[in-house]
């Protein structure tokens, strides 16, 4: 359940709203917007739930509570109905500006990367991606250069200046890997790995949450919900395709998934089209309608040389393909009272 408190509270009454739910045994989660202070109370069972809103009515800094039945509620719309926002080095996620994240699948060498983080940033991007650990279903798949790319990857930001995400995969990684990223990624085969979603909780730098390739809304919320519970509120969810019966496409890119999460959540979304659909003829039409929905900004893979990729060529974008790609954005943002 979520208390809303009246307008100008002071902090003696947040304090005093906070003693009466930790009396009670409850986790406290504090949402202080422009206009409205929102507390979150964590773990009331429903059969409390009617005589602890009766109790905390009586209170004059109270204006309502509002019980929640999902099983997510820090991530949930009600506890902050204005939405939220994620800045990182300047660059705000979920704002009226579009995020653009682009960079190689993988980081390959030093030359491939910079040429990409120039070329990206020359047109428009926001955020700098590449991979420096890639999961692979094949065990002898190239997996990436570790923490060699990991150095290439802050030697590109340090150049540029843009802000850089890369993926995480294993606990024992994460105090590293945040080390040289500014975003943390976690790929769609970890969704549910929640010994990773806690560590990430942890640490206090945004992470973007992809959802898992077979994950209805609800548990990738309730993976959100996992790493918003350990105190880490910078959380960015990323719609990437669902796993379908459809064979001419890596995935089904779910549209429907854009404006369903905005109603149910308060978090920026971000889309991938190159992993929604494995097709890099078929990513910039999906990037224009993901905006359309609604979708915060897009992540999309560009490589100098997609053809000599180690990971994903075939929906990577070459440097032509990018430019047009954020010439057919702007008029879409245009039109739905946003930016690139």
């Amino acid at each position: 359940m979520i208390v809303i408190l009246r307008q100008n509270v002071s902090d003696a009454d947040i304090a005093e709203v906070s003693a009466v739910l930790e009396a009670r045994g409850l986790g406290i989660h504090l949402s202080r917007g422009v206009e409205t202070t929102i507390i979150g109370a964590i773990g009331a069972v429903d059969e409390e739930k009617a005589e602890l809103a009766n109790q905390l009515s009586t209170l004059d800094c109270v204006d309502r509570v509002v019980p929640i039945s999902k099983p997510y509620k820090v991530v949930a719309r009600a506890f902050r109905p204005e939405g939220t926002t994620v800045t990182v080095r300047g660059v705000t996620i979920g704002g009226p500006q579009l995020c653009v994240m682009a960079g190689p699948c993988t980081i390959e060498s030093e030359e491939m990367l910079l040429s990409t983080a120039r070329f990206v940033k020359a047109h428009g991007a926001n955020v700098l991606r590449g991979g420096a650990f890639k999961p692979s279903t094949s065990p002898y798949s190239f997996h990436g250069m570790g923490e060699a790319g990991l150095r290439l990857l802050s030697q590109a930001r340090d150049e540029t200046g843009m802000p850089v995400i890369t993926e995480v995969m294993d606990p024992r990684d994460v105090e590293m890997v945040a080390g040289y990223s500014d975003i943390l990624q976690i790929g769609t085969r970890n969704m549910t790995n929640f010994t990773l979603l806690r560590e990430i909780g942890n640490v206090r730098i945004p992470v973007m949450l992809k959802r898992g390739w077979a994950s209805t809304i609800e548990e990738w919320l309730q993976a959100a919900e996992y790493i918003a519970s350990r105190g880490n509120y910078q959380i960015i969810l990323c719609e990437r395709g669902i796993r379908t019966f459809e064979t001419y496409t890596r995935n089904t890119f779910d549209l429907n998934a854009i404006p369903a999460v905005k109603e149910l959540s308060h978090l920026p979304l971000i889309a991938d089209p190159a992993h929604g659909t494995g097709r890099w003829s078929l990513v910039s039409a999906v990037a224009r309608g993901a905006v359309a929905a609604g979708a915060d900004g897009v992540m999309v893979e560009v490589h100098p040389t997609p053809h000599c990729a180690l990971k994903d060529g075939a929906q990577s974008l070459t440097f032509p393909s990018f430019e047009k790609l954020m010439q057919g954005l702007r008029p879409v943002a245009e039109a739905v009272s946003r930016s690139v």
